[in-house]
């Protein structure tokens, strides 16, 4: 049974004694001078959002979609010639591709690690109320994530030279022999790996120190209300809280490691015997020196292809932990 409330008759009323359909038809305005001033006012924010659109799809999306296109044609004399996946085919036997591909999962495996622990270290270290100066330790940790990449690279490449570099120098003060850094493979791996990690353990730092200062402090209260200690509060509040940042800092310096061009470009060019290789570099020298961009195309979306599935299993493998 409806319920007529003395609004609706008197709305009623007035619609009877209005002409018929001249009640429905302004009941219907409203809404149409809605919606029309809200297509209006979205219109400027179109515009807005255009030149963005336009510069997306002229340097991003179209260099992307030729990039695949351009994979399947092998260039000959300056004819391009359809191969179809022949380029694809041709990563599998190319032993430059595999070494690269090494190179870059030692880079991964090593440094990522190495990097994360020692921000995550800083960060809680930085965090903590009783340090002082935590401002200007702060800012001396994050300077070497805003130097020039290739000016940093130059600095090293100076220091670890081997003879007259600063690090054989100091080396030698304390009876160690030179090392030659730069010309040993394993050694150039090293050095690498410390720049690199010199780099951007403070941009990370930053990132999760962010994190720590959002957690919130009654957990650490009832945590040592029931007799925590530091590495318990740590272990069993700091890391599962973190979990979300650690996953962003780790999938990021894993994209950052398998894209890694300047560093060893300059350090080293990736040798000593292809010891520094990465796929970008060799996806560098394969299109800008051999001018074969068909290969080149093909290597640059294999990269995409193993980034895009380690990307994938590391979000999955942190979300099982938590």
């Amino acid at each position: 049974m409806a319920i007529t409330t003395q609004t609706d008759r008197e709305r009623g009323e007035r619609d009877q004694r209005r002409p018929h359909g001249q009640g429905r038809q302004a009941t219907d305005v409203a809404p149409r001078r809605a919606r029309t001033m809200g297509r209006r006012l979205q219109r400027p924010g179109a515009w807005f959002a255009l030149p963005a659109a336009l510069m997306l799809a002229i340097f991003f999306t179209y260099p992307l979609i030729t990039s695949l296109w351009q994979s399947f044609f092998a260039t000959s004399g300056g004819v391009s010639t359809w191969v179809g996946l022949e380029q694809y085919a041709r990563l599998l036997r190319d032993p430059l591709v595999g070494k690269s591909l090494l190179n870059a999962g030692i880079i991964l495996v090593v440094q990522v690690p190495l990097m994360i622990a020692l921000a995550v270290g800083l960060a809680y270290l930085l965090n903590q109320s009783w340090l002082r100066l935590r401002s200007g330790f702060r800012l001396l940790t994050f300077l070497p994530a805003v130097t020039t990449l290739v000016a940093y690279a130059v600095v090293f490449r100076v220091m670890l030279a081997t003879d007259g570099g600063a690090v054989n120098q100091l080396l030698a003060v304390f009876g160690a022999g030179p090392i030659d850094w730069l010309n040993n493979e394993w050694w150039a791996r090293i050095a690498l790996i410390a720049a690199i990690t010199w780099r951007w353990t403070g941009y990370n730092m930053v990132i999760i120190l962010a994190g720590l200062q959002s957690i919130p402090a009654e957990l650490y209260e009832a945590a040592r209300i029931d007799g925590a200690g530091r590495w318990q509060i740590f272990t069993r509040i700091v890391i599962p809280q973190l979990r979300p940042v650690l996953i962003f800092t780790t999938v990021t310096s894993t994209i950052g490691a398998l894209q890694l061009f300047d560093e060893n470009y300059i350090l080293t060019e990736g040798g000593p015997n292809d010891a520094t290789l990465t796929p970008v570099l060799y996806l560098y020298k394969v299109g800008f020196r051999q001018f074969d961009f068909g290969y080149a195309s093909a290597i640059a979306w294999l990269l995409v292809g193993l980034t895009a599935i380690i990307a994938i299993v590391q979000f999955r493998l942190m979300r099982e932990k938590q």
